[in-house]
């Protein structure tokens, strides 16, 4: 709100009156050009006292009514709430006002001021309820956790803070991913349920630990019950089992043999029907041994195809030794070529694997029952372990930690030399 200057006053009679032009912000939601308003006072001390409360006033109801035409929901809401209470009545919704006596709907509606010989529309929503209370999404929701979780962190280190946001940020993106951004009143056992088996399938398809699971599922429980109890929303937040076994169907994945790839995976046309990022992260994964969540999550940045040697650099990670730079060669180098800004579509969305997994199964393109995208991942690495390739290289390619010290940095040149002998 902008800051007021001192309002004018001046004597006429015996009275002094506040005298002042509106500005020009509120010309579409007030009729007059200049105000002119008794102060009843002959004191020019308590003229000036009052006119300045009054103009302050008048400027903060003109600011609630600007709010009032906003196309945001809260500040809809919020508005009605304080031009109700600024004609003397409580926000109601409309349901609550037909209610009421008909004298008090009558007295609501005489309050409703003309601009231009027309009912305001503003106060006539604010006064009449017509003002719909604005649903509460879980993106809102994770918005009003970082506030009213704020206690939390008190202390805590700019990096412990990162470390705190972060898991909570990506349960909510997964979560919204799957089933849409929902009012917490709408958020069901049905949903939450969706989200246990996706992590389910995760744990069958990428060779993840129930703990992750867990954690995530924690935290989106944590987000929605610290709002619900913070806001009095009184959600009973019952959601079912929604704890997974730590044995819950993890088991080491068989690989993709040589042949199964080059003769089936790149027969002409069997990846056709699989959308273009995903068929492409699909292919990169072939000759980089990367998790498929790696490559979507690169930004142009990592994707380095001018280089002397063309590459991609891993910039996520649990560890230091998965961030990591790896050449590109063969079905990969073709696949990455056609997105090299990225894949937009897949970046922070948790869909790839499924999407994937379900395209290879329905078109016979698994070698077992065993087998998922994630089988080019273990393939990558047996195919290193045929070809004699040295066990540093083979970590540094993987990510993978080693049993000694790490010295120096392998060089790309020498990380080419291992992946040509395997590629394809």
């Amino acid at each position: 709100m902008p800051i007021p200057k001192p309002p004018k006053v001046v004597l006429r009679g015996a009275s002094y009156y506040l005298r002042r032009r509106v500005p020009g912000r509120y010309k579409d939601i007030e009729p007059r050009t200049d105000i002119l308003m008794s102060l009843h006072t002959d004191s020019q001390a308590e003229a000036q006292r009052k006119a300045i409360a009054i103009w302050d006033d008048l400027l903060r109801a003109w600011e609630a009514r600007l709010a009032g035409n906003s196309k945001e929901a809260d500040q809809r809401y919020a508005a009605a709430v304080e031009i109700a209470q600024r004609y003397g009545h409580r926000y109601l919704p409309v349901e609550d006002v037909a209610a009421l006596p008909l004298e008090k709907i009558a007295e609501r509606i005489s309050r409703i001021p003309q601009i231009r010989g027309e009912p305001d529309a503003v106060v006539a929503a604010a006064l009449l309820g017509t003002v719909a209370k604005p649903k509460l999404t879980l993106s809102k929701a994770l918005d009003d956790f970082w506030g009213i979780a704020a206690d939390r962190v008190i202390g805590k280190t700019e990096d412990d803070i990162r470390r705190w946001r972060n898991p909570r940020i990506k349960a909510v993106k997964n979560f919204i991913a799957l089933v849409g951004d929902r009012d917490l009143g709408e958020i069901n056992t049905d949903d939450m349920q969706t989200f246990r088996r996706w992590w389910i399938d995760r744990i069958r398809d990428e060779d993840l630990t129930a703990n992750s699971a867990k954690k995530d599922i924690g935290h989106l429980m944590d987000v929605l019950r610290t709002v619900n109890d913070a806001k009095q929303l009184g959600l009973p937040l019952a959601f079912g089992r929604l704890s997974i076994a730590d044995t819950t169907l993890r088991k080491e994945r068989p690989p993709f043999s040589r042949e199964w790839i080059t003769k089936t995976l790149l027969a002409p046309g069997a990846l056709d029907g699989l959308n273009p990022e995903a068929r492409a992260i699909f292919l990169t994964c072939i000759n980089t041994g990367c998790r498929p969540s790696e490559i979507a999550d690169l930004l142009s940045e990592h994707i380095r195809l001018d280089a002397k040697i063309p590459h991609i650099h891993i910039h996520k990670g649990k560890t230091r030794n998965a961030i990591r730079d790896i050449p590109l060669l063969g079905v990969s180098l073709e696949a990455i070529r056609q997105f090299p800004n990225g894949f937009a579509r897949y970046r922070d969305n948790p869909t790839l694997s499924a999407t994937t997994n379900k395209f290879l199964r329905e078109n016979g393109l698994m070698e077992s029952d065993e087998h998922t995208a994630y089988s080019l991942r273990h393939s990558f690495e047996t195919r290193m372990i045929a070809a004699g390739i040295e066990e540093r290289v083979k970590a540094d390619l993987m990510g993978h930690a080693i049993k000694r010290e790490r010295y120096g940095v392998t060089p790309l040149e020498t990380l080419r030399d291992a992946v040509v002998k395997i590629a394809m």
